[in-house]
């Protein structure tokens, strides 16, 4: 049952996010903003893939035991191009709001994304092993929740200011996002059925996506 129902949820997710973010890049009408949230949600899409299709796989046939370097390679995989999400969406913030300038913040956004890349490549993560070290994914996850938190600050405040109603749960999708994400990293390991929290952390990515595309519809006429 549980193959089932998380492999129908995975490809539902798949599909749609990558769905949406080829509508967008489509239906942009030359805005860059939701081109770029168009190739935000494709990343999203396309990098979740190499763990989540792996993933199907294994609980559909022989079982998860018998998948761990899939499953390890679509896990470093997917971190770094969650790490590429993130910089989308900043450049996203930069367009909506017009924003010009700030090159400090700018760097700051690609420190801690290339630090998060880097800790990502160390060999000390074990990707190929059945359970990496958990000092290790404490300390990739660092750079990439402050990354987050930077994100959440700047489409909170930005949204507030101008009172853009479209986007002014964008910060909560985030936060909600890395609130279900963090759990599963400390604790996943010794308390197996957190890692269900997953299932919530994707649904807020599913709504980052939804309010990018529905306010495309809404500003581009589509």
């Amino acid at each position: 049952m549980q193959a089932i129902m998380e492999t129908l949820f995975d490809t539902v997710y798949l599909i749609s996010v990558i769905t949406i973010g080829i509508l967008m890049i489509r239906g942009s009408k030359g805005d860059r903003q939701f081109r770029l949230f168009g190739w935000m949600a494709v990343v999203l899409g396309a990098g979740d893939s190499f763990h989540l299709v792996p993933r199907a796989l294994a609980l559909c046939t022989t079982g998860l035991e018998n998948y761990t370097v899939p499953l390890g390679l679509g896990k470093w995989i997917t971190s770094v191009t969650m790490t590429v999400f993130y910089v989308l969406l900043y450049y996203v913030w930069r367009q909506r709001y017009q924003i010009r300038g700030l090159k400090s913040l700018t760097a700051a956004v690609y420190g801690l994304a290339g630090a998060r890349v880097a800790l990502c490549m160390m060999p000390q993560n074990q990707w190929l092993n059945a359970k990496g070290p958990l000092s290790w994914g404490i300390y990739r996850n660092i750079p990439f929740a402050l990354l987050g938190l930077l994100v959440v600050v700047l489409f909170y405040r930005s949204a507030k200011e101008r009172g853009d109603q479209a986007f002014c749960h964008m910060w909560l999708t985030i936060v909600l996002s890395f609130g279900f994400y963090i759990p599963v990293v400390l604790w996943a390991d010794a308390i197996p059925l957190i890692g269900m929290l997953m299932i919530p952390k994707t649904c807020a990515y599913v709504w980052t996506v939804l309010i990018g595309y529905f306010a495309m519809k809404k500003e581009c006429g589509n």
